[in-house]
């Protein structure tokens, strides 16, 4: 059987007019070029309403002129600088491409023989790889998959803010009581009840070992027992931690666990209202019916994806999330299968979080998983492998507007044999 490999789209003819971006925060330079190789000298204009009206005119004039039917536009994947432009041009007839920086940085070297990087030359080679057909279609997402996309990031900033915050506020609490970071780790519930009530070693012992033991239970809801209490209390009463300046360390403790507790809240609130609009998406409810996807986790990948019904085959969004396979071989050698990671990072990660429950004893991909284990694939890979598999799932569930089958392997068995 042949395989499946996804087909360039073909969007460069005769009559299509090859327009690059070379994109900055306050000035872009623009570049046109015929398919019989007649162009423009890169222009500057401006990251303003005017002058993108005026590039528009310029860029209708310039295909007149030639008597061209359709414009490509392309760019590279820039972050928010592009955003404004790209959405000025996508309420126009045309069609928008990314290019990724990789492709322009190689060919960059080709023209001229120089690494050279010059605003001037930039958009001659995004051009160029726009001709030889290695730019990718632009999908914006719109209405709640744009709102999911903006909480999605959201998210991931506060996070990461959240993630600091810890950290620091482990590294305070190690000065002052380091016995408590083996014991109860700063970052949880408990944890933080600790450092925000009885902040240092001799208030804890001021409390009482009985008291100690009740709150620790009861903040805890029962994880912690007595036991644990009393291991808090006995390191409390030897501790080693440092008891001049502790002031001033307690004073910034309690600033970033007031800290720590806005960003939770916050991070509460962006995730109700990634439900709400995940809702408002027509299937999402089949990427929910898969065991192992929570309602953050498909959020997310409407978000970063934008809309999978915009996508035709596969191996394009493999391709956006940057897990399609490649190897190098060369002669007699043959290179081992690596995935790219030439795409949207975040969609990696949550599918790599998805794999990782779907692999659990009861998950959908738990023998499958277990079989490559047993093959000598490491976990890593096994886990990478489990992602590209959920991503085609989920591809699949969202096409069909269907819901996840268990048994679809079995049953599909079952029909063939009869």
């Amino acid at each position: 059987m042949k395989p499946n490999k996804a087909e360039k789209v073909k969007i460069i003819n005769e009559k299509t007019l090859i327009v690059a971006l070379d994109i900055g925060k306050n000035v872009h330079y623009g570049y046109f070029r015929t398919p019989k190789n007649q162009d423009v000298k890169p222009f500057p204009f401006y990251n303003t309403g005017q002058s993108f009206k005026k590039f528009w005119k310029k860029l209708c004039r310039f295909k007149e002129e030639h008597m061209l039917d359709e414009a490509v536009i392309g760019f590279e994947s820039t972050g928010p600088y592009a955003e404004p432009i790209s959405n000025y041009l996508r309420k126009k007839p045309v069609n928008l491409v990314q290019v990724n920086p990789m492709h322009t940085k190689r060919i960059k070297e080709l023209t001229g023989n120089s690494p050279n990087k010059t605003d001037k030359k930039d958009p001659r080679v995004i051009a160029d790889v726009i001709s030889l057909g290695h730019a990718l279609t632009v999908v914006v997402p719109e209405g709640a998959a744009a709102q999911l996309r903006r909480l999605t990031h959201a998210r991931e900033r506060a996070i990461e803010r959240r993630t600091a915050m810890n950290n620091q506020l482990q590294h305070l609490v190690f000065v002052i009581f380091p016995e408590l970071v083996s014991i109860i780790k700063p970052s949880t519930k408990t944890g933080m009840y600790l450092i925000k009530n009885y902040p240092d070693p001799e208030s804890i012992v001021s409390t009482g070992i009985g008291t100690l033991c009740n709150i620790v239970r009861k903040i805890s809801r029962g994880r912690f027992g007595i036991d644990r209490g009393e291991e808090l209390y006995n390191a409390a009463e030897q501790s080693v931690g440092i008891t001049e300046g502790k002031e001033s360390v307690i004073f910034e403790t309690s600033h970033l666990v007031s800290n720590i507790e806005s960003e939770n809240r916050y991070i509460e609130s962006l995730e109700e209202q990634m439900i709400e609009h995940l809702e408002q998406i027509p299937y999402s409810h089949s990427i929910l019916s898969i065991k192992g996807i929570g309602h953050i986790t498909a959020a997310g990948l409407i978000g970063e994806v934008g809309d999978f019904n915009k996508f035709n085959t596969i191996p394009e969004v493999m391709k956006l999330a940057g897990l399609d396979l490649f190897e190098v071989s060369s002669g007699k050698h043959r290179g081992r299968h690596h995935i790219s990671k030439r795409g949207r990072a975040l969609i990696r990660k949550l599918l790599f979080f998805a794999a990782i429950n779907a692999v659990k004893s009861h998950g959908i991909m738990h023998a499958k998983y277990q079989k490559m284990l047993s093959n000598g694939t490491p976990k890593i890979k096994a886990l990478v492998a489990v992602s590209r598999k959920l991503l085609r799932i989920i591809f699949a569930l969202a096409r069909d507007n269907a819901k996840y089958d268990e048994n679809y392997n079995r049953k599909h068995d079952f029909k063939l044999a009869a």
